[in-house]
């Protein structure tokens, strides 16, 4: 095994520990979301509804988004490339002059854009615990995705913004020599515009997959194992 190998190896243990982790940090998060409320709900209201089924779609996509070899790695592994390579010409032709090199360059940024979504979670898990919601019945009574959406309204670009500055020294420092020698070969180029581009990508995919997951939960709550969830999502809509 060579030194690059093992450094390798090492790595992709760590970056395993750490999302484990950072899953389990936001997992323990569920407990803040149990607020009291009127008592028809046995001492929770629809506004605690609303919050727990966002809670869940976002606990699920964030841990599909930053599962190792997931949905995340699958989609999105050229994350900001397109962005940064362009038509770079003799640059780019003698960085990516094989496979294997190009997929290396991929994982970089694959592991940069999970970073963006591990920072993204905790404000996610925030916004939801904290935000005000005027008409929860009819979020309830909403489409697959009404939560997801009126969430995702409420915050704006909070998760764009929140990233960008992290994103753009993570590029800075990344392990990753590839990364090093890109950012060196291409002159000009404009690190905070490439942080803009992944983070808002990022933005893109967590909402879609909240929205999936929101989706899977109205279709059936039961799976949920969710009595709150059960209770107002599976007895069909509300008066």
């Amino acid at each position: 095994m060579t030194k690059f190998t093992e450094i390798s190896a090492n790595s992709s243990a760590e970056t395993v520990l750490d999302r484990r982790k950072f899953l389990a940090g936001i997992g323990a998060g569920g407990a803040l979301l149990a607020l009291p409320g009127c008592e028809s709900l046995g001492g929770f209201s629809m506004v605690d509804a609303v919050r727990r089924l966002l809670y869940l779609s976002s606990e699920r996509a964030f841990t599909r988004l930053t599962a190792p070899g997931g949905f995340w790695d699958q989609q999105v592994a050229q994350i900001g490339l397109s962005n940064m390579l362009g038509t770079r010409g003799g640059i780019v032709s003698s960085i990516l002059t094989s496979t294997i090199f190009k997929d290396r360059l991929e994982d970089a940024f694959a592991d940069i854009a999970v970073e963006g979504a591990e920072r993204a979670a905790p404000i996610v898990t925030d916004a939801v615990r904290l935000i005000g919601i005027q008409n929860a019945i009819a979020l309830i009574n909403g489409g697959p995705t009404a939560a997801t959406g009126f969430l995702r309204e409420s915050m704006g670009t909070t998760l764009v913004e929140a990233m960008v500055p992290e994103l753009g020294q993570a590029m800075r420092i990344a392990s990753e020599p590839l990364v090093g020698e890109l950012l060196a070969g291409l002159t000009g180029i404009n690190i905070s515009g490439v942080a803009q581009n992944i983070s808002t990508t990022v933005d893109n995919a967590i909402w879609s997959e909240m929205g999936v997951e929101e989706s899977a939960i109205r279709a059936n709550p039961r799976a949920t194992n969710d009595p709150l969830l059960i209770g107002v999502l599976g007895a069909g809509r509300l008066l």
